[in-house]
């Protein structure tokens, strides 16, 4: 199992946040400080020591939010480094600032926003920025506007990221989440960003929307496709992703499996039909052209994976695009690792698995899980 993020942001985080802080601000209490963030950090998750920082930063720096906003950036921006360390994590040092100025600064917008436009380009201000879209959803969805044509691609990403529906670990912007158009506004501006990153990020909103409102995603789907570049079309199809994982006969349409597959799926076969927790599943088939012409098939596969409570919830999994002519058939072999994740536990009982052949159900197996 992977180790915790929280294991890379360890005590040396507020001691060196301290002493940034020291060097432009003497009257810091650093002991003071660290006495306060330490007590009971140990157990604390990832975001909770950000929280614990910023809160501690709160009691510590000057009353005035303006002012401890000041020393905040001032302590970092004078370093040449975007980053404070080494390896994937370091950019996370900058956690603490942003849940700072999110918790600390919803009544100073204009601060605030200056302080995350600063801090998106270290970091991200991708949660930071949402509580202020609660609050001040028109100022602050016209100076992401604004943003949108900053010459810095961290600035643009902060634009699509910030504004998503269902953005991981972060709550939900309620008023986007019922109505994302505002934001939709955005992404038209961004659509065709010369950064791959920032087109990711569109794409993974997109992909997001279409999760509440997927008559909204097709249209948009649809009016992108025309005149399309390469790069916007990878764009859109990382957008439908999950909409053709749910056989969504629009997305289906629109990244060009529309049609019916007509094959025959011969010799299914998963095994072991017992697998051992932890263990492997291998499933293999053949498909068989039964069309008059050539024809693409989309072949996905679903497990329903038994819960907790003993009900089963399917889980689609990418497989491969066959391009068949008529009467030509293909060999097909997976495997499936059932070790245990952060993001997914297994549980005893008969696991289920489907085919989807250009979004229609075919019946594959099942196995036991010990």
């Amino acid at each position: 199992m992977a180790e915790p993020l929280k294991n890379h942001f360890g005590p040396a985080v507020p001691r060196r946040i301290a002493a940034q802080i020291t060097a432009v601000h003497p009257a810091f209490e650093v002991e003071g400080f660290l006495a306060v963030v330490l007590d009971g950090y140990e157990p604390l998750d990832l975001m909770a020591r950000g929280r614990a920082i910023a809160r501690a930063l709160r009691r510590f720096l000057p009353t005035d939010y303006r002012e401890a906003v000041g020393i905040l950036l001032t302590s970092f921006t004078s370093w040449p480094e975007r980053t404070a360390g080494d390896g994937p994590m370091a950019s996370f040092f900058y956690l603490p600032h942003t849940q700072f100025v999110a918790e600390f600064g919803l009544d100073d917008l204009e601060m605030s926003l200056a302080a995350q436009y600063v801090l998106t380009q270290r970091f991200t201000a991708e949660f930071s920025i949402r509580p202020f879209l609660d609050r001040h959803l028109d100022a602050t969805l016209a100076r992401l506007a604004e943003w949108s044509r900053d010459p810095e691609p961290k600035v643009r990403r902060l634009v699509s990221e910030g504004t998503r529906p269902r953005l991981p670990w972060a709550p939900r912007v309620r008023a986007l989440l019922a109505d994302p158009r505002p934001a939709l506004e955005l992404l038209e501006l961004l659509k065709d960003d010369p950064d791959p990153v920032v087109r990711r990020s569109v794409a993974n909103h997109l992909n997001d929307i279409g999760k509440d409102h997927p008559e909204l995603l097709a249209e948009v789907a649809r009016r992108w496709s025309l005149g399309a570049t390469p790069e916007r079309r990878a764009l859109l199809r990382h957008a439908l992703r999950s909409a053709v994982k749910r056989g969504e006969a629009a997305a289906l349409e629109i990244t060009g499996f529309g049609g019916s597959a007509e094959v025959e799926v011969r010799l299914p076969r998963v095994s072991p039909e017992q697998v051992p927790r932890g263990g492997r599943v291998e499933f293999r088939c053949e498909i068989v052209s039964q069309g008059a012409g050539p024809q693409r098939v989309l072949v996905d596969f679903q497990v329903h994976y038994v819960k907790a409570n003993g009900q089963a919830k399917p889980k689609v999994f990418k497989w491969t695009v066959l391009e068949l002519a008529p009467g030509q058939s293909a060999s097909l072999k997976k495997a499936l690792s059932l070790e245990e994740r952060t993001t997914r536990r297994h549980y005893r009982g008969r696991h289920k698995v489907e085919l989807l052949l250009n979004g229609r159900v075919e019946p594959l197996g099942a196995f036991e899980l010990g």
